[in-house]
């Protein structure tokens, strides 16, 4: 019996610095096929040559995954008008003929609706539809647009969650029959886990007890609401550590600035620590030994930072929003995404007995085989029902 030869799976390259969150993903997505389904699919991933190195580089480290760069892929708005002008992004087209790529994962770029590829698009959320007011209009126009060209193009949509599914058939009824779940598991490789965490938290001058949030700071990740309960519980003389981490928005690059600033006002720079754009290493080791993971997010499609809580069995406090509830279930402490009482509640109430840095659970290991085996059966099958 023959075996058949990995599917040559295309990838474009998501940023760090636009969105850490989808490049973790991607990252923890090729360490889990190389893991737990070696052999079956080998991840290219297509970069333009203005990319970061150093993102590259970690790709690189992971075994059976490829990168290539390419001008091709240096995105600019021409480029991404050219699949609706002229049925398929030829740039990228030739490049994939040339790397014999056989499959292709679209996210945020669309390479036509005459691809001659089976194609899988992945749609992390529906932000844009759940909170219009956080959008541009351009930018909502053109997320919507992408995501249209996608559904009429018959695409397979893979989705992060049932709730992000349940969103999906409801905007786009069209896609019934079309849609798959892979639900993220993360598992961060031994190389991100030798930092020692009492070092961490000298380095940054933090106490031992301290929450902490590891939230990009975009407006519906919802920062306001951790300062508006650190300035309730200020007012009863108590007085938690919140440890804050992440880059900015690049389209709402003044939203950063304006949290620190209000924590500062309000005399709370030392309850609200943001220490920046800290490296991924560090982000597990704050993560290991913090009391509790705070996610007070309006919106998620299955949430990066709560995933990794899991993996280490780290207490969360999660805003209370449907993808929260079916990651976390009764694991979590929840609070309405407005309500400063509860939060401040949650926040006072809690008790750590001693400081622990926490190792990865036991479970962990079938949770992320679970996501590489979705994931590649997924992929399989969209190949196999393609028509060329």
């Amino acid at each position: 019996m023959s075996i058949a030869p990995p599917i040559r799976l295309a990838f474009t390259l998501i940023s760090c610095n636009a969105w850490a969150g989808g490049y973790n993903y991607q990252l923890n997505l090729f360490h889990a096929l190389a893991k737990y389904c070696p052999g079956v699919i080998t991840p290219v991933v297509f970069a333009g040559e203005g990319h970061d190195a150093s993102e590259l580089a970690s790709i690189r480290q992971v075994p059976a995954t490829e990168t290539v760069c390419s001008v091709r892929f240096d995105r600019s708005a021409m480029i991404s008008l050219l699949p609706t002008m002229f049925a398929q992004d030829r740039g990228a087209i030739s490049s994939f003929r040339s790397h014999k790529i056989d499959a292709i994962w679209e996210n945020a770029r669309f390479f036509g609706w005459k691809s001659p590829y089976p194609t899988v698009a992945w749609i992390p959320d529906f932000q844009h539809r759940q909170l219009p007011h956080l959008f541009s209009n351009k930018a909502r126009r053109r997320r919507e647009l992408g995501f249209q060209l996608q559904v009429l193009s018959g695409r397979t949509i893979i989705l992060s969650s049932r709730s992000a599914e349940r969103d999906c058939l409801s905007y786009y009824p069209s896609t019934t029959g079309r849609t798959a779940v892979v639900r993220f598991a993360s598992e961060p490789s031994a190389e991100l886990l030798k930092l020692d965490p009492v070092q961490v938290l000298q380095k940054y001058d933090l106490p031992r007890t301290f929450f902490y949030v590891p939230n990009q700071f975009w407006r519906h990740k919802n920062h306001g609401i951790v300062i508006d309960a650190l300035a309730l519980l200020a007012q009863r003389g108590v007085n938690p550590v919140v440890v804050v981490s992440g880059g900015g928005d690049p389209n709402d690059p003044g939203y950063l600035d304006q949290i620190v600033r209000e924590a500062a006002g309000r005399g709370l720079a030392q309850q609200f620590r943001y220490l920046g754009m800290i490296p991924l290493a560090e982000v597990y080791a704050l993560l290991r030994a913090s009391a509790a993971l705070i996610n007070p997010s309006r919106f998620e499609g299955w949430s990066t930072t709560v995933e990794e809580a899991k993996s280490f069995g780290v207490p969360m406090m999660l805003s209370d929003i449907d993808v929260h509830r079916e990651q976390a279930g009764e694991r979590a402490r929840y609070f309405g995404t407005d309500d400063v009482a509860a939060l401040a509640a949650h926040l006072q109430a809690f008790v750590r007995p001693a400081f622990v840095v926490r190792e990865m659970n036991e479970q962990l290991s079938e949770r992320v085989r679970e996501f590489a085996e979705s994931f590649a059966s997924t992929i399989k099958r969209v190949v196999r029902t393609h028509r060329y």
